[in-house]
């Protein structure tokens, strides 16, 4: 396994065969060469200029802008961003102009967006319009309304020059309102020797046009641009989708002045360590520690916790989520562009950047397919004549609707749609994965090695039994001795006694402590010590019946502590700690997916037995060395295949690098976590391990399902462009019909139930 640094941006597109068909739209996700050395930073590199190139819209086209600017010297690095349609180039201020001018050259338009490139565009410029009238829409809609003027004197009015005349009229006039930007598209990718949409389509309208075939040559075109458009923007929502989380985090923020008043101002503005005010029902805009105030947060948006928190003094808080009782003030701890939040968005937003395996092999696929369909179209419409003796016009047409069937744009598209709605899908659910290959490999797992420590338990020890010994009675005046001792002792035992006990402390003197063993005090004249087995040991108080009691205990995993005075024990206090109200019914999950369980922990092994047998976990390793729990992972892998490890991220790194898939818990403001996982689950609830089986294998079933139909409607309708009927127009509705069809069958990944429980245990890989 390769683990990804959720802070850093995934190296930019992998190499591979350069020649892949791209669909010229926003849905393309192929592979591409890329022979200038890319610049590897989160956001714009240092010294760069950021441009938009709204026509970008597939890595074939980054492709284009490559090579493009090979013979361009003195540029030092490039960055993609597809999904955003930008580019961040670094470069001599000499070289400037020329890399542009050879961009435009090759028939894209760069628009700059940060001040050293030039005038930052006006709000809302670079953001596809998604009003019900937009004036592409319009344009489109008179393309429609002329090709089907052009269709219906074609069909009604009687044969002449006058009539063909207004045909011709009409048809060049809804090729040049929707087809334009095809055109130019398809001549910079015929002159570079590529076969894209747009080149398939340039070249079916134009021969459409010259044998005869006005009316129909218009209404392909503007069915394909209206087409075109609807897929562009269903596209657009999936590789959006994660963006509707940075729209969480409020743009403003009310900011403690160094008078002590209060002032509005934006969020991106408010340096560390100021402090921020948030009311009842506003969304906290920005990372921090609660200084003042106690109030529950609704953390649903950053992890999926679908119960509010309780936050006071010292706790942290994160953009994005909801105050809901009291007012709270809060010591910013991360900027704007650092937040959980942001740091979860850019996290998704590389991880769409990089290929699922299913892409990978559609890709070159994809690259052979067009080619081949190209071909097999020339020789249609040269052999058929001779072969099936149909006219020359007829043996033209047939090939020019296996052009416009030709095209790769459903099946191209049917991985990244998936994956990407897969990915903003899980992010809502507080969990983080960092790329489609680590989505699609959760399906294969078949044994899960868990830590115990803040995994499988909650990771602080509680009080769970107490009671009293020997002789005493008064239960109460006793645990105010015990917690009045426990409260002066910062160790965590002592500490949980106190919590758990909840009794005001009384004064306490000659307070001391005993390493190794406890601690001890006096109260109103009397010796106490609150210690250990060992203490009470050395101190002659145990009896047969205390040792059978301590055993109990022990076996139980648990630590007990005994409060005594010189004469007796008085008191027994037993602490563990505690497992997750989640981790029996993950594993349960886990059990019904066919994923074994196996506890891999460094405590010793009667208390990870007891751990073990109360999560309902047969295979329990204990006394386990870092690298030992390593040797265990791979003992797993070559017993079950595919294994994964679930830890914090920081003590079980041997253990989750060797893993298939390294899961972090707790990822919420946990730094080292989300860098050192493959998928990040962003609270502490277990269920969402199997929740991410379940979300994998349902994505490989879409991706198959999608792919399925965007094969089986090519090749329904090529049988039928060749020995039946179809027509032009029938080709572009089958074409963009599938597209269509396997964008909104992956778009339903983002519609994932919250708590898919036991029922989604029956699917199977």
């Amino acid at each position: 396994m390769t683990n990804q640094n959720a802070l850093k941006p995934l190296a930019p597109h992998a190499h591979a065969p350069a020649e892949t068909a791209c669909c010229g739209n926003s849905a393309c996700g192929s592979a591409t060469a890329a022979p200038i050395a890319a610049v590897d930073a989160a956001d714009v590199p240092k010294g760069a200029l950021l441009f938009r190139i709204p026509t970008m819209d597939c890595a074939v086209e980054e492709s284009e802008i490559r090579r493009a600017l090979e013979p361009v010297r003195g540029i030092s690095g490039l960055r993609f961003r597809l999904g955003e349609r930008t580019m961040a180039i670094t470069a001599d201020e000499a070289a400037l102009p020329d890399a542009l001018a050879a961009i435009r050259k090759a028939g894209f338009k760069p628009e700059p967006l940060n001040s050293a490139a030039g005038a930052q565009p006006a709000a809302g410029g670079t953001a596809r319009a998604t009003g019900l009238m937009t004036p592409e829409l319009m344009r489109l809609v008179a393309a429609l309304v002329l090709a089907i003027a052009a269709e219906t004197i074609s069909f009604l009015a009687p044969e002449g020059a006058g009539f063909t005349a207004v045909e011709m009229a009409l048809a060049l006039g809804a090729i040049g309102l929707a087809g334009l930007d095809t055109y130019r598209k398809g001549f910079a990718a015929l002159v570079l020797g590529r076969l894209n949409i747009n080149a398939l389509m340039a070249v079916a309208v134009t021969g459409a046009f010259l044998i005869g075939q006005w009316p129909e040559a218009a209404m392909v075109m503007a069915l394909y641009a209206i087409a075109e458009m609807i897929e562009a923007r269903a596209v657009d929502r999936a590789r959006n989708a994660i963006q509707g989380l940075l729209a969480l985090a409020p743009e403003q923020a009310e900011v403690r002045q160094p008078d002590g008043s209060w002032k509005t101002a934006k969020a991106d503005t408010v340096a560390l360590g100021a402090v921020v005010r948030i009311r009842p029902g506003e969304r906290v805009p920005l990372d921090g520690v609660v200084t003042q105030g106690t109030s529950a947060i609704d953390q649903a948006p950053v992890t999926g916790e679908s119960i509010p928190v309780d936050k006071s003094a010292g706790d942290a808080v994160f953009a994005g989520t909801i105050n809901q009782t009291a007012a709270l003030e809060f010591r910013v701890t991360a900027v704007a562009a650092n937040t959980t939040l942001a740091r979860i968005i850019h996290a998704v937003e590389e991880a769409q950047g990089s290929r699922a395996p299913t892409q990978r092999f559609v890709d070159k696929f994809a690259s052979v397919y067009t080619p081949a369909v190209f071909v097999l179209a020339i020789a249609v419409a040269v052999l058929t004549p001779w072969l099936m003796g149909w006219t020359w016009l007829q043996a033209i047409y047939k090939a020019l609707v296996l052009l416009v069937i030709a095209c790769p744009c459903a099946l191209v598209i049917s991985t990244p749609v998936t994956v990407v709605s897969a990915l903003a899908s899980a992010a809502r659910r507080g969990i983080l994965i960092k790329g489609g290959t680590y989505l699609e490999e959760a399906r294969k797992l078949k044994a899960v090695a868990l830590d115990k420590t803040g995994t499988i338990t909650e990771g602080k020890p509680r009080l769970v039994e107490s009671g009293l010994l020997g002789a005493a009675t008064d239960k109460d005046a006793v645990f105010a001795v015990a917690a009045s001792i426990a409260s002066r002792s910062d160790h965590p035992v002592s500490r949980a006694i106190a919590e758990g006990l909840e009794i005001e402390a009384l004064e306490v003197g000659d307070f001391t402590a005993l390493p190794g063993r406890g601690v001890q005090a006096t109260h109103e004249g009397q010796a106490y010590v609150l210690g250990n087995h060992r203490l009470i040991e050395e101190r002659g108080l145990c009896t047969p019946a205390l040792e059978a009691e301590l055993k109990r205990h022990e076996e139980a995993g648990r630590t007990v502590t005994l409060l005594a005075s010189g004469q007796e024990v008085l008191a027994l206090f037993a602490v563990a700690d505690t497992i997750k109200p989640s981790s029996q019914a993950a594993m349960a999950e886990l059990r019904a997916l066919g994923v074994t369980p196996v506890m891999l922990t460094g405590d010793n092994a009667a208390t990870a037995r007891a751990i073990g047998a109360h999560a309902g976990i047969e295979d329990v390793r204990g006394n386990l060395l870092p690298e030992e729990k390593l040797d265990a992972v791979k003992a797993l892998q070559q017993r079950h295949g595919v294994a994964g490890m679930v830890g914090d991220g920081i003590n079980d790194a041997p253990a989750l690098a060797q893993a298939d898939i390294g899961f972090a818990m707790g990822g919420a403001g946990t730094d080292t976590a989300m860098e050192a996982a493959d998928v990040v689950i962003m609270n502490d609830d277990l269920r969402r391990l199997p929740e991410t089986i379940r979300l994998s294998r349902r994505a490989h079933s879409v991706l198959w399902q999608n792919i399925t139909l965007a094969l089986g409607i090519k090749g329904v309708f090529f049988v039928l462009a060749v020995f039946g009927s179809a027509t032009m127009w029938m080709a572009v509705f089958a074409d963009m019909g599938a597209s269509l069809l396997v964008v909104a069958n992956g778009l339903r990944l983002m519609r994932m139930p919250k708590a898919a429980g036991a029922a989604g245990a029956a699917e199977q890989n």
